[in-house]
């Protein structure tokens, strides 16, 4: 399925039409804070849309096993493992001891082992640069983000760096094999060995290797901090980027933040048998339940999945839908400077030209018994309007992080 993903998955809009009707199955994680109303809001749209998905709604909130620690519970895993494909909201992780990411308990469960982010500028939303167009492809199973960490004595607590010769080689290739069948022209291998000359050097050398195999990509290596510097003085002489974990994972939302933010931003997570793909940005709590969040990032997470499953017909109409209203301005969430309800820009969506002619499988009171999901009599998405909507710039101030 990684290979089918390399060939049907395009930043732009495809050239390809593939139109399927058959009905395919996939697993729904709504999460938690603002994710049951951006998910109600996917739901609605694929269903305007006519995108033959059956959704099969799971709940992963944390169950305590038999160690004492929390994990995913086990019919969230066995929905995964029969569909081979999900689509999973933002997730809240307590900090303290005994819980651990469930984004990386999920990566780690699956064999996720490939997180693509693609970061372009978006027609008629200016930033500070309208020439961003950049895939960060991190390594997502390893790394700082083992989950190896231990308290040695009191006050002294060591954390493993995993580095592994097969993780490495393995996202390297997957870098090298995207960028040749997205017609991409370079893969920078992102590193800081000149500090961590074995974990890291290993990396690189892996990069290395995988870039003999695929002559016609033009390779180069650069430290992390010289990439951070000159990304935000120059983001158009990148194209693919690889990377360790930890640094994927903060120089991807570096680059969300040059085309928008994370609520712009779709993500996957690719592996041997299977992909789940995400939205990055946080829960949001203060504004959960109060029709304010934009779905955007999930809906184009979502894309890249209908691109997945060779569904590209119903991916191309539903990014050109969504990027025209965006592009179009006059409904846009609070986050990107407008003041349209989570729902009305769902609906705006929905009404587009795009969606003529949809397909007639359609789903039924999605995400019911959700706060914040689709009331099935109304069709409404979301809670009473709350205070005004605060900019996703804010996360950090406001508990809103990504969770990685």
């Amino acid at each position: 399925m990684a290979v089918q993903f390399l060939q049907k998955f395009s930043c732009t809009l495809s050239a390809s039409r593939t139109y399927s009707t058959a009905l395919r199955k996939a697993t729904l994680i709504p999460g938690d804070g603002i994710g049951p109303e951006i998910s109600a809001a996917v739901q609605k749209i694929f269903s305007a849309a006519g995108v033959p998905i059956e959704w099969e709604i799971v709940d992963v909130t944390p169950v305590r096993g038999p160690d004492g620690k929390f994990g995913i519970p086990q019919s969230a895993i066995d929905s995964v493992n029969r569909n081979k494909v999900g689509l999973k909201g933002p997730l809240m992780t307590p900090i303290g001891k005994g819980h651990r990411s469930l984004n990386l308990a999920l990566r780690k469960e699956f064999n996720l082992y490939a997180n693509v982010r693609p970061c372009r500028s978006i027609e008629g939303y200016p930033t500070l640069y309208e020439n961003v167009d950049v895939v960060t492809i991190r390594e997502n199973t390893e790394g700082e983000y083992s989950g190896i960490e231990h308290e040695i004595v009191d006050g002294v607590v060591q954390s493993i760096k995993l580095i592994t010769e097969e993780a490495s080689m393995r996202v390297a290739q997957f870098a090298f094999k995207f960028a040749k069948e997205q017609n991409r022209k370079k893969v920078t291998a992102v590193h800081k060995a000149n500090i961590m000359r074995m974990s890291d050097g290993l990396f690189l050398r892996c990069c290395r290797d995988a870039a003999k195999e695929v002559p016609e990509i033009r390779f180069e290596e650069k430290y992390l901090d010289t990439v951070c510097l000159s990304m935000v003085q120059d983001p158009s002489q990148y194209d693919v980027l690889v990377m360790p974990n930890l640094y994927g994972d903060i120089l991807s939302d570096m680059c969300a933040g040059l085309v928008g933010g994370l609520g712009l931003t779709p993500s996957g997570n690719i592996g041997t048998n299977g992909a789940l793909f995400e939205s990055v940005h946080g829960t949001a709590p203060d504004i959960a339940g109060k029709d304010l969040a934009n779905p955007t990032a999930l809906l184009l997470s979502g894309v890249m999945m209908l691109h997945y499953l060779e569904l590209s017909s119903h991916a191309d109409k539903i990014k050109a839908a969504c990027l025209e209203v965006i592009k179009e301005g006059k409904h846009r969430t609070g986050d990107l400077g407008g003041t349209a309800t989570c729902s009305k820009f769902t609906d705006e969506i929905c009404k587009l030209d795009e969606f003529e002619g949809k397909h007639p499988h359609q789903e039924k009171e999605p995400l019911k018994g959700f706060e914040g999901g689709v009331n099935p009599v109304t069709g409404e998405i979301g809670g009473p309007i709350g205070p005004e909507p605060t900019r996703y710039g804010d996360w950090e101030r406001k508990g809103r992080v990504s969770d990685f």
